[in-house]
């Protein structure tokens, strides 16, 4: 490209050869000056024009996570939860604080004459909201969104964030605390029994799913095993492991054992065993109960994702990975 002072030259002479020639009259062209760079406007920790009045109740909810769903809402790797909130205040018109560390969907529904001016919603997962009419003013603010509050959630011992951020976002501090329980918590007053809530359907909790993610826990396993990406692990797999093991191992000095010979390397678990036949991504939530074991034959990758509390015997290398392979 030429210096900007060679172009203006290059251009002034390539129109006066050209109205010579030609009897074409100079085409006057002064090129504009290059706009200054535009810085991009950051988000602000605010909802634009939300306009309070003084009756307002500032209410948070919420839990280090809600129910436990069959599916992912993002790629964090951490199966999605739900918590149901039931907003019940026909007195004071409320504004919700909901915060969960896991990514969560807040399905909202609320009792008649209750009326929700604003949610602030907020993780570290992601979080997302149902039931909720479009025309209340939403701001979410999670870590994994980088969002202009950064992140709170709701627990006994994170209750120091949340005045500083009700104040910044609603100029008062929290009135009341909910902590949610297995998924459910209402927010203001009691519930009478057989009081009828209101939800839109609008956005559906459903509508949240992660389709490039796989179902969650045992549910994703079967899933792969009906596509043919897994396949449950015999006895006839676990002893190959051993032997595999043991060919590849220096000879031990161990004595024979009666009936048994001298002894083999240990055997991996069949409970909820799985042999992986193609490239797979783990689904989420393979912990505690919910762990596998997974043996990958030579020529197959090792799958990707979180392994949780699950044990991968890779025989491509014959390297045992996860919470069974202490003192293989």
């Amino acid at each position: 490209m030429f210096p900007r002072s060679l172009a203006a030259l290059a251009l002034s002479s390539f129109v006066a050869g050209c109205a010579g020639a030609a009897g074409l009259q100079p085409f006057e062209f002064s090129p504009e000056a290059e706009p200054a760079a535009s810085a991009a406007a950051r988000p602000v920790c605010a909802l634009a024009g939300l306009q309070l009045p003084e009756n307002v109740a500032v209410f948070a909810a919420g839990a280090y996570s809600g129910r436990k769903l069959a599916f992912q809402i993002d790629q964090s790797g951490h199966e999605g939860t739900q918590i149901d909130v039931a907003v019940n205040s026909p007195a004071r018109p409320v504004v919700l604080m909901l915060g969960a560390y896991e990514p969560t969907i807040w399905n909202i529904g609320w009792s008649p004459g209750t009326r929700i001016l604003a949610v602030l919603v907020s993780g570290y997962h992601r979080q997302a909201v149902a039931g909720l009419q479009a025309q209340v003013p939403q701001l979410n603010s999670s870590y994994d969104n980088r969002g202009p509050c950064g992140y709170f959630y709701i627990g006994s011992d994170n209750l120091a964030a949340l005045n500083p951020m009700a104040r910044r976002v609603f100029g008062r501090p929290v009135d009341m605390v909910f902590p949610a329980e297995n998924g459910r918590v209402v927010v203001g007053d009691a519930l009478r029994a057989g009081t009828r809530l209101l939800t839109s359907p609008e956005v559906a909790p459903a509508s949240f799913r992660d389709p490039g993610a796989p179902l969650a826990g045992p549910a994703g396993l079967e899933d792969a095993v009906r596509r043919g990406v897994l396949r449950r692990a015999t006895a006839a797999d676990a002893d190959a492991w051993a032997d595999a093991v043991m060919r590849s191992s220096p000879p031990r000095d161990l004595p024979p054992v009666a009936g048994q010979g001298v002894p083999r390397p240990p055997r991996p678990s069949l409970h909820n065993a799985y042999v992986v036949l193609k490239p797979f991504t783990l689904p989420a939530g393979l912990f505690g109960a919910h762990a596998a074991t997974l043996l990958v034959p030579v020529g197959v990758p090792r799958p990707e994702g979180n392994a949780g509390h699950s044990t991968i015997y890779d025989f491509n290398t014959l390297q045992c990975r996860g919470t069974a392979c202490s003192g293989r």
